[in-house]
């Protein structure tokens, strides 16, 4: 007997590209306001695209924006989309106390849920940035209402990561049903490696991300994640001066190439929203 292919999730954090954590020492959060601002452009070009190939999809979106752009932040629920949390101002949990985390999530959702007028269930932290040394984070998500977090990266990376995490979703609190839904991994001998977009995705060939859904799908039996940012498909936005060699090639890197890939994607597999993969199924 053929076994049906699971559907992935396909999720978009929504923030601009001067939010960038790379950019962070180069540009103040208090000059935000004064750059050109493209999220809400770009974001809407990524709902035009996905209306056309019938596909839903999970936004995980930064309060900053969406306080500066609730147009987007309805367009997005009225078209059947999920509408998660980024956080506010795309601080790194490592980078914050336990109090201030908590501050800023529940001034993120609560902002969220007033423009959307639905119950924000997901959040994803700003790079990746919940691992071995913050768990933490998980309770106080839990605390605050979120059904599930996608924080958690199974990579050893320079950045961000937590190699020894479960690959697929789990539950990191006991007498919780919180699940954290860590980003997609394809193991090699016995390393993971990154598959679940971003950089990644633009600096491998198409191939190799094919290949890897290929083996999570149909070898494995699990849903994946695929994730990336309005900016990675907007090659005209303004380039950052003075920013390092590796920062640079990391975010500039396939721009061009990004929007004709991801519609390769949308078409090469089954896609839904995060809430509608692993909410609604037990695991």
């Amino acid at each position: 007997m053929q076994l049906t292919s699971p559907v992935n999730a396909m999720t978009v954090d929504v923030e601009d590209y001067f939010q960038v954590s790379a950019f962070e020492k180069y540009i103040n959060r208090s000059d935000w306001d004064s750059l050109p601002q493209r999220a809400s452009q770009n974001t809407h070009r990524i709902l035009d695209v996905f209306a056309e190939h019938n596909i839903h999809a999970t936004f995980f979106t930064l309060g900053w924006v969406a306080e500066r752009n609730p147009d987007l932040v309805k367009r997005i629920v009225n078209e059947g989309h999920e509408l998660a949390c980024h956080g506010y101002a795309h601080q790194r949990v490592t980078d914050q106390t336990p109090a201030q985390f908590s501050s800023d999530i529940i001034k993120a959702k609560t902002l969220l849920e007033d423009l959307g007028g639905q119950a924000v269930n997901g959040y994803r932290a700003p790079s990746y940035s919940i691992g071995a040394k913050n768990l933490w984070a998980h309770d106080i998500l839990n605390e605050v209402g979120f059904l599930y977090s996608s924080s958690v990266y199974p990579v050893k990376h320079d950045l961000y990561g937590m190699p020894d995490a479960p690959r697929h979703i789990y539950q990191p609190l006991k007498n919780s049903h919180f699940k954290e839904i860590p980003i997609t991994t394809v193991t090699i001998g016995n390393k993971n490696f990154p598959c679940g977009g971003g950089g990644f995705f633009r600096f491998y060939p198409y191939a190799f991300s094919k290949w890897a859904f290929q083996v999570i799908n149909n070898k494995e039996q699990q849903s994946g994640i695929f994730y990336f940012h309005p900016w990675e498909i907007d090659p005209e936005q303004p380039r950052q001066k003075g920013i390092n060699l590796k920062s640079r090639f990391r975010h500039y890197l396939n721009l061009d190439k990004m929007e004709h890939r991801i519609i390769r994607l949308l078409t090469d597999f089954k896609w839904d929203t995060m809430a509608n993969v692993f909410l609604q199924k037990p695991h």
